[in-house]
């Protein structure tokens, strides 16, 4: 399917990546890693692996301001 250009379409489809079906969010975090199956997209929780770490992120992002708002 690499590089099959299909009527209509302008640009290539990339082949498939590996991918491993796990039970649960739990056991796919356990198995693969929180930035695997988010960046990797190794297992069928990839998406919702991201909107994990995209809280993380903006958590972070919103205590580091929060601690720049009071020193300064």
């Amino acid at each position: 399917m690499s590089g099959e250009l299909r009527e209509g379409e302008r640009i290539p489809r990339r082949a498939l990546p590996d991918f491993e079906e796990a039970g649960s969010l739990i056991a796919a975090i356990k198995r693969d890693g929180l930035m695997q199956s988010a960046l990797e997209d190794t297992n069928e929780y990839g998406p919702h692996s991201m909107i994990i770490l995209l809280m993380i992120v903006a958590s972070m992002t919103g205590a580091l301001i929060l601690l720049l708002r009071t020193i300064l």
